[in-house]
């Protein structure tokens, strides 16, 4: 039988004492102690910044159970946006004629791949935000790290998904240019990593209220396919945000209060260079993103006292 002296971190046969160095040659012993603060707190970037590794490592550990015993493996980050694209066209372009209401003249499968490539992405990160801290709640009742840390790490394992589907879009954008409907970018194409980075702050800000609301209310990870299904129907992805315009002026910027109607149009402006800029629309979108994310850190922050004992 072999023990591990603890304070020394000596293994000893049982029975015998490990040999312990003078105490003038032991390493000073660090203490530190973890109390739950009441009320409101402040964000600790500091102390995010110092798990930067374990981020790493949980977004890698992700990506890795996602396509684990999978048949198709990362195939399904090519299939699902271009399935989806099949659809779209079928039903929305074909039979209920939007592709003649497209800008730019754009053929209909190019418009809704370009819209699905943010849309996947948030879809997929707010799926796996809002449920990542009960698929970790194990690893939340035996050790102390930021709780903040794994509901970004996440979203970013999505981001995997998105750089793949990004490939297959320029791959189309390639096919169509060939078959005589060349789509060639403009220099809008510089503001791309912007309207990422939107996409992310939005799938994070409500990732944080989904997360932190699972972990009291279980119900809530059957409330969030609903919920990502009647998003998607409240963004133009199968549609330009400008029919909603031609209907009503004040409808159009209450529209704009959903954070993912800038990223979208955002997108299509900068990838395929023929449709309007976002314009006003996008400030809309941001200020929506910066209260949700803003709340939703104070929200999750009050509530990360008691995961816990509550998951």
């Amino acid at each position: 039988m072999i023990t591990l002296d603890s304070e020394v971190g000596l293994l000893s046969p049982a029975g015998t004492a490990a040999s312990e160095p003078a105490p003038e040659a032991r390493p000073a012993r660090r203490k530190a102690r973890i109390e739950a603060t009441p009320g409101w707190r402040a964000i600790n970037f500091a102390e995010l910044f110092e798990y930067r590794e374990l981020l790493w490592i949980l977004a890698a550990r992700d990506i890795k159970v996602r396509y684990k015993q999978t048949a198709l493996g990362a195939a399904w980050a090519i299939l699902q946006p271009l399935l989806t694209m099949i659809v779209f066209t079928v039903v929305f372009g074909k039979l209920a004629g939007l592709d003649k209401h497209l800008d730019g003249n754009i053929p209909y499968p190019i418009y809704s791949l370009c819209a699905l490539l943010p849309w996947m992405f948030f879809a997929n990160s707010l799926t796996q935000a809002g449920n990542s801290l009960v698929g970790n709640q194990n690893m939340l009742k035996k050790i102390y790290f930021p709780r903040l840390v794994m509901p970004i790490a996440s979203i970013l394992s999505t981001l995997v998904d998105f750089a793949v589907a990004f490939v297959v879009f320029v791959a189309m954008l390639v096919v169509y240019s060939i078959c005589g409907h060349p789509i060639v970018p403009t220099f809008a194409l510089l503001a791309l990593p912007g309207f990422v980075l939107l996409a992310f702050l939005a799938a994070l800000a409500v990732g944080l209220w989904l997360s932190a609301l699972n972990v009291e209310y279980r119900d809530v990870r059957y409330v969030i396919p609903f919920l990502v299904q009647f998003w998607m129907y409240a963004t133009p992805v199968a549609y330009p945000s400008s029919l909603i315009r031609a209907k009503s002026e004040w409808l159009y910027t209450l529209y704009g209060l959903n954070p993912m109607v800038g990223v979208v149009d955002g997108f299509r402006w900068a990838l395929l260079g023929k449709t309007p800029a976002p314009g006003a629309m996008l400030l809309v979108s941001i200020a929506s993103v910066t209260a949700l994310l803003a709340g939703g850190l104070f929200y999750f922050r009050r509530m990360e006292k008691s995961f816990a004992d509550l998951v």
